[in-house]
């Protein structure tokens, strides 16, 4: 913001635009699946995600390192359900728990880990923050190329290019609307309007064809639908959060970009660890106990960021998002994988697009309406308090949206399966 001289507003799109193009490219990813190998996928992936950290790390203006941001959103789009979907066709049924929370712990926690890693290195040079994941990436690709392998076959089917374009008229239409809310009513309402032209319109053709980009069979199952929504929710509120605090404990409390990066890597730390540990909670317990205690820590978390959000003090935030992370490493991938196994395993890659393609969704909708939150409190004279208020607002925010998480996840758990009924029926 500093360097490039951009309100909160505008800095957002950094993540708004990559979440955007992301959920975009999503949608395809059981048409890709279908008709490409999954070695040719991860090398293409990989590939458009090499280029767009190469651009960021080389820009110094802000309209070319947003274009990194969004090539780098090709490749993610790409390779994010891949990596979901040779989980779902490769573990064994006993160890899909664990594995899912393995795999939702780069989807959820690795953007919960982002400021820290941010906060650390923009001290130093922000180029870093992308050079150093180019190096990274540059050794996955090798890593894949050597042991990825085929085990399904390929099939001759086509992309319909005219429902792919509505689901992007409405992904598109429905950020753009909230990104225009502070400056235009009138745009932002049609913006709306042809968001949802653009869903309607794609519901309405994936009926009438053989082989819509995802079958909407999938939504014929009111626990799958529960799941998926309160998995959106999640995503909303880590996001929202991790977007939030950063810009609190510069602004209000006066830390350092590090400062502020250490302050919220242990929880980041602490959600990564307990993914994996939900997931073998989910293979003996089921997923009832995991839910409950994430849901009860993220509870807490808000609670303690709302009521401290005007105290200007870094100490609330570490903890609050301790208990936010140590939430989402309990709940997240178990709402996934439960969300799963409530559909026919024929129906995996489908579903699993419908997870991947709204948890983006999810995080640009997310950063778009918590952005906006704290941009309508935020006024120039007093800079400091009112980003305080807005920060507290988007808080208020984040306990009602879980509290319609906790009716909907538990409506999903009392209407379906258990993960042993799933897989007799599958």
């Amino acid at each position: 913001m500093t360097q490039f001289n951009v309100d909160t507003a505008t800095v957002q799109w950094l993540t708004t635009g990559y979440l955007l193009i992301v959920s975009i490219i999503v949608p395809i990813s059981g048409v890709l699946k279908r008709r490409f190998t999954t070695m040719r996928l991860f090398i293409v992936a990989s590939v458009f995600f090499i280029l767009g950290l190469l651009i960021c790390t080389l820009a110094n203006d802000f309209g070319i390192l947003l274009v990194g941001r969004i090539i780098q959103g090709v490749g993610t789009g790409i390779a994010l359900p891949l990596m979901f979907n040779i989980i779902l066709e490769q573990a064994p049924l006993d160890k899909i728990g664990l594995l899912m929370g393995i795999g939702t712990l780069v989807t959820a926690i690795a953007p919960a880990l982002g400021p820290g890693y941010g906060g650390l290195l923009i001290g130093l040079d922000w180029h870093l923050i992308f050079g150093i994941l180019l190096v990274i990436m540059v050794i996955a690709l090798v890593l894949g190329l050597v042991s990825i392998r085929q085990v399904s076959q390929t099939e001759k089917i086509f992309l319909d290019l005219l429902s792919w374009l509505m689901v992007s008229i409405f992904f598109a239409g429905a950020i753009l609307a909230f990104n225009n809310i502070e400056s235009s009513l009138d745009t932002a309402a049609a913006y709306a309007i042809i968001a949802i032209i653009g869903l309607v319109a794609f519901i309405v053709r994936s009926k009438r064809i053989d082989n819509p980009i995802v079958k909407l069979a999938v939504f014929k199952n009111r626990s799958f639908n529960l799941h998926v929504l309160s998995f959106v929710i999640f995503q909303i509120m880590n996001v929202g959060a991790a977007f939030v605090l950063p810009n609190y404990l510069q602004i209000v409390a006066h830390t350092s970009s590090l400062t502020a990066g250490l302050l919220l890597l242990p929880g980041a730390a602490m959600g990564a660890v307990l993914a994996p540990v939900s997931g073998t909670i989910y293979d003996r317990l089921g997923a009832r106990k995991p839910i409950t205690t994430g849901l009860t820590l993220q509870v807490v978390g808000i609670i303690l960021l709302m009521v401290e959000a005007l105290s200007a003090n870094p100490i609330p935030p570490l903890i609050g998002y301790i208990l936010m992370m140590l939430g989402t490493g309990f709940a997240m991938s178990t709402v996934i994988t439960n969300g799963l196994a409530q559909i026919p395993s024929s129906q995996n890659v489908d579903g699993n697009a419908v997870f991947n393609t709204l948890q983006q969704f999810a995080g640009a909708l997310g950063t778009a309406a918590i952005a906006l939150v704290v941009a309508l409190a935020q006024v120039k004279t007093d800079y400091v308090h009112t980003t305080a208020l807005g920060a507290q607002h988007a808080f208020i925010l984040l306990l009602i949206l879980q509290v319609i998480n906790i009716i909907c996840i538990f409506a999903g758990l009392h209407y379906g399966k258990s993960p042993q009924k799933a897989s007799v029926g599958q």
